[in-house]
């Protein structure tokens, strides 16, 4: 769930290894990413899944119902596969639970409204013979979005919390902004070291990104007040003056987010309205 920001200063781009659907990619000692294969304006190149220990493996975000993919999957780990957790309910996310486990018979273990096994709750540990994966509840970009802190690495798997790009879209009325903000807040005591996100490519600097993601939230916040101004306006004006120049299959996430950003402001008393919105 990315946003379409655009850069507006050429910097020196970073060449770096391309991610390629459906091959297992080794991040670190005990994870590896397999690309889904569902690009779009809203997954990037595509949702991440990941796989989690040697012996005993967890499998993280299966994706999209997708034969190939799960073919992918099953490929890389086979019999090892015991557990199979989500960060959020999407299709994008979790459509492939139920053949998975079908197929593998791994336990399904998820905090969002989807056919599990395990109801997992905020801190709450699966521990494999090799790892720990701590439960983290990060809510905003969907109510029950969370993250799974691989305690032997301090790598987080963040779900659409974070992605790789400039930020996430939060959609109301499961999105909420403020929530987003204070889940990234917690993100700076967790002593990071690495965030796998749920698209694109592995953070390795969390303590600068973070704080960026942050920052351009309420620089988009301080936009959407400016061009609010003092003139009554509904989302649907807002977003080509904040997004000018906006691709036409990005406007509805745009407008998404530009609403997620009026209702937080409205309830910091900053504007008012439901429909049509004016700076107080």
């Amino acid at each position: 769930m990315m946003e379409f920001d655009e850069v507006e200063e050429e910097e020196e781009v970073e060449v770096r290894e391309e991610i390629v659907p459906g091959v297992a990619r080794a991040l670190s000692p005990m994870a590896r990413r397999i690309l889904a294969m569902n690009p779009s304006p809203r997954t990037g190149l595509g949702t991440n899944t990941y796989m989690v220990g040697i012996d005993e493996i967890a499998i993280i975000d299966p994706g999209p119902m997708d034969q190939g993919h799960i073919d992918a999957i099953i490929g890389c780990g086979g019999d090892l596969i015991k557990w199979i957790l989500v960060t959020n309910g999407s299709e994008e996310h979790a459509g492939a639970v139920p053949e998975l486990a079908k197929q593998t018979g791994a336990i399904v273990m998820a905090m969002c409204d989807i056919d599990c096994d395990v109801v997992l709750k905020d801190g709450q540990q699966l521990v494999g013979t090799e790892f720990r994966l701590t439960t983290k509840h990060l809510p905003g970009p969907s109510a029950k979005n969370v993250g799974f802190m691989l305690e032997e690495e301090r790598m987080l798997i963040s779900g659409d919390l974070i992605v790789d790009g400039p930020s996430t879209a939060i959609g109301p009325p499961d999105g909420d902004m403020a929530a987003y903000i204070t889940s990234l807040e917690s993100l700076r005591k967790l002593r990071l070291k690495r965030i796998a996100p749920g698209h694109g490519y592995v953070i390795e600097e969390p303590k600068v990104v973070v704080p960026e993601y942050i920052a351009h939230r309420l620089e988009r916040e301080a936009q959407v007040l400016k061009a609010l101004g003092s003139d009554t306006k509904r989302v649907e004006d807002l977003v080509p003056i904040i997004y000018p120049d906006l691709d036409e299959e990005l406007v509805e996430m745009a407008e998404g987010t530009v609403w997620a950003h009026l209702i937080k402001l409205r309830t910091d008393g900053k504007v008012k309205g439901q429909k049509n919105f004016t700076a107080v």
